[in-house]
């Protein structure tokens, strides 16, 4: 199980990468440039986030086994300054730059996109192989 995970945590940013660039191309062909510029920075701003989230998660789980028992203060006031400031400047950069806010929040859905195709190809991995019975 433990190796699937690993797996997982592989093939998410590559289908994030993937499904941002075949959007960018169908988002060309709807509104050109500032349409695919706008669905690429929602898809960049999806993969730093995952892998923010990612990282977080991990650094939580490393100062939980050092010490069970003992909630870890520090790192959870850490992971809400980063998503924060993540937050933040994505607002900002939305708000200034003069993309179009809806597009690159397209571009931003290719995260849980990207995970609910890891699931499914999990799932059918998993349970989708025949034994012959009906």
């Amino acid at each position: 199980m433990a190796a699937d995970l690993e797996q997982a945590i592989v093939r998410v940013p590559l289908l994030i990468a993937l499904l941002g660039l075949i959007g960018s191309g169908v988002a060309w062909h709807f509104g050109g440039l500032p349409y695919a510029s706008a669905f690429l920075a929602g898809a960049v701003a999806a993969y730093l986030n995952f892998r923010l989230i990612e990282r977080l998660v991990n650094r939580l789980l490393r100062a939980l086994a050092a010490e069970p028992g003992k909630p870890p203060k520090a790192a959870g006031f850490r992971l809400f300054l980063q998503l924060s400031l993540f937050v933040l400047a994505a607002f900002v950069i939305l708000r200034f730059s003069g993309i179009d806010i809806v597009v690159a929040l397209y571009g931003f859905l290719v995260c849980p996109a990207a995970v609910m195709l890891e699931a499914i190809y999990y799932l059918l991995l998993t349970y989708g192989h025949s034994d012959g019975h009906s």
